[in-house]
């Protein structure tokens, strides 16, 4: 049983995640928790020291929030229905992250699923900021879709690494499980300026072919690209359905996502996009 966390703001991005996941999952008994938080619409820190239900706005506030995830409930069951799953609301009167933060511990949860809504603007933070805070603060895999990618099955994935992760099986089990679903074939792919791998590096690519044994799979090695580079590059010419990364702190992907200053792979990116702490 797989229990699924999705956000949601009730617009048309967040329900083409939820179609998505639901597709994603179908053959699979799952637990969908549909979350939304919520704040009222004049909300100032000096309501949070007192009670806001003074106010009389935390009540309508709530209600709205059940009321449409009820409605997106019931829309789930007519248009993606399901014997083998299950659908919770929560509604929250918090932030979005601290209140995900305690979902997943609570409720056990193995994948948090989220549109990538970016800011307005060509050119804002990749894919939206809750997004990127998902990523850098959830000790839980998060799979971000992109607002206009409709369903189809994983079958080539990405893994982009540097190989300087010494990779246990709990690393990969979310990948293993969708793979597993999908017949999923995986692509390694190491980008680099030039580089021998170290010693180190071997050794940890050693140890993910042994991983992935069990696994159709490739390794690729592209010279004199940069990371953002290869990906946008290999997703285009090998039709990639899905992109997943490890988030380890001090790799490529914390420089790529987390001490940049402008967008850089976000403007490419088409396909949805599986994120694994390393620390889970």
């Amino acid at each position: 049983m797989k229990n699924i966390l999705l956000p949601t703001d009730f617009s048309d991005n967040s329900w083409n995640a939820i179609q998505y996941a639901v597709q994603l999952f179908q053959n699979t008994a799952c637990n969908f928790f549909l979350l939304n938080t919520y704040t009222p619409e004049i909300y100032h820190l000096e309501y949070v020291l007192v009670e806001p239900e003074q106010f009389g706005m935390h009540n309508q506030a709530r209600e709205d929030a059940l009321e449409n995830l009820y409605a997106l409930k019931k829309r789930i069951s007519n248009e993606l229905p399901n014997p083998k799953h299950t659908i919770e609301q929560i509604a929250s009167f918090n932030a979005l992250i601290p209140e995900i933060k305690d979902i997943i511990t609570e409720r056990r949860i193995d994948y948090v699923i989220m549109g990538t809504k970016g800011a307005s603007g060509a050119k804002e933070i990749l894919m939206g900021s809750n997004t990127v805070h998902a990523f850098k603060h959830l000790n839980c895999p998060v799979l971000a879709i992109p607002s206009d990618f409709s369903f189809v099955k994983p079958n080539d994935i990405l893994f982009p690494t540097d190989y300087k992760i010494n990779y246990k099986q709990h690393h990969l089990k979310p990948l293993f499980d969708i793979i597993a679903l999908h017949q999923s074939k995986v692509n390694v792919i190491h980008a680099t300026y030039g580089y021998d791998l170290s010693e180190l590096q071997k050794k940890n690519k050693r140890k993910l072919d042994k991983l992935f044994k069990n696994t159709t799979h490739l390794f690729y090695h592209v010279s004199n690209q940069t990371v953002e580079e290869c990906i946008s590059k290999f997703q285009l010419k090998e039709h990639i359905n899905l992109l997943v990364m490890i988030n380890n702190k001090h790799s490529f992907f914390e420089n790529l996502f987390f001490k940049s200053t402008i967008n850089q792979i976000g403007f490419h990116l088409n396909v949805p996009f599986l994120v694994i702490p390393e620390n889970m």
